[in-house]
């Protein structure tokens, strides 16, 4: 790549997108019926790639049973805007909206949702895959898991891996596919080896349930009980993806221990930089430190920052546009990392910015200079 420099502008094959979930947008947003004005919008700002997610429900309203044909040809529909619009999709398959009739039989706890995703993800991947080249399986499986014990990950493991083998079997050529993962984030408190290696063996063990088990072949479960497995599961878990997606938008502080401990994880301070969103302390050095850690210990060899930003509430708009001044240097800062581990030969090859809207904002004309000049501006 040559010499890369602080001021080196990003690689050509890098990739700026923007992302939202069809929970966020369709609906609330009337996004459902002026999606075609939306991706105009995103043109017009230099948009090329946009990460979307396929609302299950649309497409199998109880889980299982009859297609909806109805919700396909929307996608359909929205897909064939995005190419009028030259916008690349970037289609994630589960995003949070699980058919209720799944949810009324035990939702991810059961291991049936798990066979009914595998169904969902053959039909979504069959139908749109001639438009999609760009495939996320599951977006932040902890949200809707870690809370639910270990069995409840597994499920949603298996899930995944059926996802990957969709792809591999109808896709067709050049289709990609990989997790959008909301791991564990640890920054050394200084870049010693003393607390690098800490923040490595913290890392290790709080993202061993996920990554742990994609990446190093079977997890280490959290609490005592073990999932229980069947033949073949870890198969399909293992599958190899072609990327690895992570959502970064907090992290601790960590360093060496004390008397034999291997790391010493700190509180966040009362004052500490924050975000309006609870329990999101700001660390942009969390996304040089994710990536390089999945790039070390996992051998990712293609890191993509699928949601990135930070969860303000917004500020009083003058003059019809938001000066939140404060979500534009989160987000410098958070490119600035970015930029830190290319040039340290950690193979981040894309940033998405999270959850487009159509108020005019100052940090979305500043991304809009990014992506122009393909530089940190």
């Amino acid at each position: 790549m040559g010499t890369f420099t602080y001021s080196s502008p990003f690689p050509p094959s890098f990739v700026f997108g923007v992302a939202a979930a069809a929970a966020q947008v369709e609906r609330a947003a009337f996004h459902w019926h002026r999606f075609d004005e939306d991706f105009a919008l995103m043109a017009s700002l230099g948009v090329k790639h946009y990460r979307l997610s396929i609302a299950w429900p649309h497409i199998y309203p109880q889980g299982e049973g009859p297609v909806d044909k109805a919700g396909l040809e929307f996608y359909r529909r929205v897909l064939a805007s995005m190419a009028r619009h030259g916008i690349t999709p970037w289609v994630t398959l589960f995003h949070g909206d699980l058919p209720r009739s799944l949810e009324d039989r035990g939702g991810w706890t059961a291991r049936g949702t798990a066979y009914a995703f595998a169904r969902y993800a053959d039909t979504v991947v069959k139908e749109l895959g001639a438009n999609v080249k760009n495939w996320v399986t599951l977006n932040r499986i902890r949200c809707f898991s870690e809370a639910m014990a270990n069995q409840t990950c597994h499920h949603a493991l298996l899930a995944h891996g059926h996802a990957v083998r969709a792809v591999r079997e109808f896709g067709g050529p050049g289709a990609r596919v990989g997790l959008a993962d909301n791991c564990h984030v640890s920054v050394p408190v200084a870049e010693t080896p003393d607390d690098i290696a800490a923040a490595k063996a913290w890392f290790l063990d709080r993202n061993a349930q996920v990554l742990g088990a994609i990446h190093r072949r079977g997890a280490r479960p959290v609490a005592a009980d073990a999932p229980k497995a069947q033949p073949g599961d870890f198969d399909l878990i293992n599958l190899p993806p072609d990327f690895l997606g992570l959502n970064i938008h907090t992290a601790t502080y960590v360093r060496a221990g004390h008397n034999g401990e291997p790391y010493e994880a700190l509180p966040v301070p009362r004052d500490d930089p924050r975000t309006d969103s609870p329990g999101l302390n700001l660390v942009p050095q969390g996304i040089y430190w994710a990536a390089r850690m999945c790039h070390k210990l996992y051998g990712c060899k293609s890191i993509y920052i699928t949601e990135n930003g930070c969860g303000h509430n917004d500020e009083q708009a003058v003059d019809g546009e938001l000066i939140e001044l404060h979500r534009r240097e989160c987000l410098r800062n958070c490119l600035r990392e970015v930029h830190r581990a290319i040039a340290d030969g950690v193979p981040i090859k894309g940033h998405f910015l999270s959850s487009p809207q159509r108020t005019r904002k100052v940090s979305a004309r500043y991304y809009a200079d990014v992506m122009r000049t393909r530089t940190v501006v």
